[in-house]
């Protein structure tokens, strides 16, 4: 197979899809791989170290699109981008569709196969490809919010850990789930007291095993989030619905509960964002204020840490792009269930129940898709 690894031209995103090491893993199977020049710039990967793992190198995105079968990226395509993609292309990345109709419907109209990182799917529910992104992005939204809580960034002046007869910052996290868990380590770690919140009982006596003890477990519903958001100094949106939108579990009301200064960073805005008043962000321009309260919202937060973030996910990602190049797409969802739960549109049609939920379209059983093709063959 023909593979792709064009620059990602999203604002600050300087991750790349992949590593040296897994071109040369792609290689010893027999596939060509094309890289652009200088993708892997910003995550610490130089061109010459792709040369020598066996990849050709492309000087412009237009011909990396242009002549592969099979494009591997870390972010959804950008407008920049709609017109190179081709018919029955396929695309490997991270698309979070339920957020943007506009992308939704773009690459319903290009005719292209577009199998979402964030919803490959084990058995157990488990989302391999999202998480090791969930893990860097949990840690991160405890580091964004200690900063953010300094005065001079517009928060409430609190040091997340105390000093000695000083009290710690109360933190507050929505969500048990990879990016809670995570965050909650991180928060505990620098002295914070944690609340984690969830709507799983048996998630909660999980995490109340676990987490030390400046970590208390809280069930998840509006009553508990209302009384918990007018003493907490950083709040952190962990909510994961694999495909669909996220609820939002603070509104716009709410943010008059919550003291001046108060940072909330919500780590679901790729996916609609769980706090009503958040959009999306960049590194560039991370933050806006309403009500007092900060937002943090950037969408692409591991893209700040690129060197880990990038060898992170090849590691999860190599090992199904090695099934796609080896079978084609057809066989390779055939044989195996967690990369067949990660299509979201094929041939024009969506085939991922949460995305056809999200804008009232009509669902295609991805199975009959699936057979259409092994008959097509």
């Amino acid at each position: 197979m023909v593979i792709g690894i064009p620059k990602e031209i999203k604002n600050n995103e300087n991750r790349v899809a992949l590593t040296p090491a897994g071109v040369t893993e792609l290689r010893k199977h027999g596939h060509t791989v094309y890289i652009q020049v200088n993708a892997g710039e910003g995550s610490g990967f130089e061109d010459p170290e792709y040369i020598s793992a066996g990849a050709t190198m492309l000087p412009t995105i237009e011909e990396v699109y242009g002549i592969s079968e099979m494009i591997m990226k870390v972010k959804e395509p950008i407008a920049a981008e709609y017109d190179l993609i081709k018919q029955d292309q396929l695309l490997f990345t991270y698309f979070h569709f339920a957020s943007s109709e506009e992308l939704t419907r773009t690459m319903l109209a290009k005719g292209a196969v577009c199998l979402a990182y964030e919803t490959v799917e084990r058995p157990d529910r488990s989302l391999p490809l999202l998480i090791p992104m969930s893990e860097v992005a949990g840690r991160m939204a405890v580091q964004e919010g200690a900063k953010y809580l300094e005065k001079p960034l517009k928060g409430r002046g609190i040091l997340l850990g105390g000093v000695p007869g000083v009290k710690p910052a109360n933190v507050l996290i929505l969500g048990g789930g990879i990016v809670g868990t995570q965050a909650a380590k991180m928060a505990a770690g620098l002295g914070a007291h944690v609340t984690i919140m969830d709507v799983s009982l048996a998630r909660l006596r999980y995490l109340s095993d676990i987490m030390p003890p400046n970590v208390q477990t809280m069930m998840s519903n509006e009553y508990n989030i209302r009384d918990m958001i007018k003493v907490c100094d950083l709040i952190i949106g962990a909510v994961l619905i694999p495909g669909a939108k996220a609820p939002h579990l603070i509104t716009r009301e709410m943010l008059k509960l919550m003291r001046a200064g108060t940072v909330l960073v919500d780590v679901a805005v790729d996916q609609g964002g769980c706090i009503e008043t958040c959009r999306p962000t960049t590194h560039e321009d991370p933050t806006f204020i309403i009500d007092g309260v900060v937002h943090y919202c950037v969408a692409n937060m591991p893209g700040a840490v690129p060197y880990t973030s990038t060898l992170a996910l090849t590691n999860a990602t190599l090992p199904y792009a090695l099934q796609l190049a080896n079978k084609g797409w057809q066989k390779a969802c055939r044989d195996n269930i967690d990369l067949k739960m990660g299509l979201n549109i094929v041939d024009g049609k969506v085939v991922y129940k949460g995305v056809a939920d999200a804008f009232n379209m009509p669902l295609t059983d991805v199975s009959e898709m699936l057979i259409e093709e092994e008959l097509t063959q």
